[in-house]
């Protein structure tokens, strides 16, 4: 069996440089939503010869002690939505827990609604096991997650701040 693929995001807060987040992608367990998120990491998957994807997305949803949440790079709101499979996917399983903090989950509207969006947890948030797949985990870049929690926001807990993928990739 192949290793897991590692990705990163180098992320910006306010315009000055905040870190990197480097995730591990559940492959094994979660081969779909895997791919769907590397590939939109990666600028593969492509739309009329243009590469969509993370690169300049914004986190648009910020929740201290519980999640940080980007993804929406159609509509910046999180109302957009697409994968690489098309507008939307099926759950692929809730193996995964959301067991502590760092765990990458898809972010949804409800069942098998998968798209674009995913959050990442700051603590444990079992709530939302069985309802929310995880797929990878941080495995560098904690920092980095505390810096986007801990930023100011305000409606619909917005980031007062611009915080923004400045460039993604795979590992």
């Amino acid at each position: 069996m192949s290793e897991n693929p590692v990705v990163f995001m180098d992320i910006s807060i306010g315009g000055q440089p905040a870190g990197r987040l480097k995730m591990e992608l559940f492959a094994d367990v979660c081969p779909r939503t895997a791919e769907n998120f590397r590939q939109l990491c990666t600028g593969e998957y492509r739309k009329n010869g243009v590469p969509q994807g993370y690169k300049n997305c914004h986190f648009h949803r910020v929740i201290k002690d519980f999640m940080v949440q980007g993804g929406d790079f159609l509509k910046a709101d999180g109302t957009g939505s697409m994968c690489i499979y098309g507008d939307r996917f099926e759950d692929e399983n809730f193996q995964l827990k959301h067991s502590g903090p760092g765990l990458l989950s898809m972010a949804n509207n409800g069942p098998n609604s998968n798209g674009c969006q995913f959050f990442i947890t700051c603590q444990r948030s079992e709530f939302l096991d069985g309802k929310h797949v995880v797929f990878g985990r941080l495995v560098d870049g904690l920092l980095t997650l505390r810096k986007i929690e801990n930023v100011p926001t305000g409606a619909n807990y917005r980031p007062k701040l611009p915080v923004i993928v400045t460039e993604c990739g795979e590992m």
